[in-house]
């Protein structure tokens, strides 16, 4: 097996760096209970749009991204939803609700693999980041843990393609997460951000000279001018701080949190930002001007995560007190609470087509 992350992109700057990523982009025991339902589309008309109806369409014990977007897990063309259970992939066929086909991937000379997520990467293949065993040379000392490995899966023959990369090989990194809609990896050690696109195999890196504290959650905007940081150890304040990437430097802040703030989320557009608090609260900023629009009031607890429809109109967060609640992103107005969940929920994403949502905790998928 090649295990490979050295290859990086000589590239001045940012934002050119970024968009060259941009241009590199071209006997199973399940427990599945299935809603068959219908479901109202958002219509398109003059005015205000009709809020959508959101129907339970099933359940699947496994999981989705935990803790960076799950919206990768839809196909392209929102008919598959992949789904990880412990080793292996399910993919589901969101209109049938029903289980498609079953993944079992494997690496040589690696035993126990564990899979953090499952994303697609195009229509036929997944980015799986997962970890494992290795034995050691010599068979001395007995198996060792790899560092996250991340490759892809060609889904039609459920074999490896290509390669495996190791991601944060050498220690000290953090957590690695994963970007769906750019297809990147970021990664994070004393100051430097490394983004690794995982189609090309490239990486750049983008230093913020200011930042001399490790921060747990971090989100690039898609149009490559803004880094938002979050949970920056020993900071003495829960308001997210914005790095204007062209400078390299702290820019503002995003100010009125009363908790630990739990997630960031842009639009597709780069337009808006959604932050999560422990406080409850879901809020919405303009990029940019960096302007609170919206504050969102409703759920019972934390939020642990939201996410914008790709049009941008409507908002889904995700709470630990059970609810996924689906907002209208230029009212504010609460349109739906769906409350199938018997877990806190802990990511919650559109489909691309918008015509799903899906939403995971620790152990089980739900589809609307």
């Amino acid at each position: 097996m090649k295990v490979d992350l050295s290859r990086t992109a000589g590239l001045k700057g940012f934002q050119s760096a970024f968009c060259f990523l941009l241009s590199s982009l071209c006997s199973l025991c399940l427990c599945v209970s299935v809603v068959k339902s219908s479901f109202a589309q958002v219509e398109s008309v003059a005015g205000p749009p009709s809020p959508p109806i959101w129907t339970s369409h099933g359940r699947v014990e496994g999981h989705l991204a935990l803790h960076y977007s799950p919206a990768g897990a839809f196909s392209p063309d929102s008919t598959t939803l992949a789904v990880v259970s412990e080793e292996k992939i399910v993919l589901l066929d969101l209109a049938a609700a029903d289980v498609r086909k079953v993944l079992k991937p494997h690496l040589k000379e690696i035993g126990d693999l564990r899979i953090h997520s499952a994303n697609y990467i195009s229509p036929t293949r997944l980015f799986i980041l997962a970890y494992g065993l290795i034995d050691q040379k010599g068979g001395k000392g007995g198996a060792v843990a790899t560092p996250t490995l991340g490759f892809q899966w060609a889904v039609d023959q459920d074999a490896l393609y290509d390669k495996v990369d190791a991601i944060g090989a050498g220690g000290g990194f953090g957590p690695p997460m994963y970007f769906p809609l750019l297809h990147y990896v970021g990664l994070y050690k004393d100051g430097d951000f490394t983004l690794w696109n995982a189609n090309s195999g490239l990486a750049v890196g983008v230093k913020v000279p200011d930042l001399t504290r490790r921060p747990n959650l971090y989100a690039f905007s898609p149009d490559g001018h803004f880094l938002l940081l979050a949970q920056i150890e020993g900071s003495g304040t829960a308001d997210p701080v914005v790095v204007l990437l062209k400078e390299h430097k702290f820019a503002d802040a995003l100010p009125g949190h009363q908790g630990t703030v739990l997630c960031l989320s842009f639009s597709s557009d780069s337009r808006l930002v959604a932050t999560t608090c422990e406080d409850g609260k879901v809020r919405i900023w303009r990029e940019g001007e960096w302007k609170l629009l919206q504050t969102l009031s409703g759920h019972l607890g934390p939020v642990h995560w939201a996410e914008f429809s790709a049009d941008g109109q409507w908002l889904a967060s995700a709470g630990e007190d059970k609810t996924v609640r689906v907002w209208n992103v230029e009212t504010g107005q609460l349109v739906q609470t769906l409350s199938e969940s018997k877990e806190p929920v802990l990511t919650v994403a559109f489909a691309p087509n918008g015509q799903y949502l899906a939403a995971s905790t620790e152990n089980t998928v739900l589809v609307w």
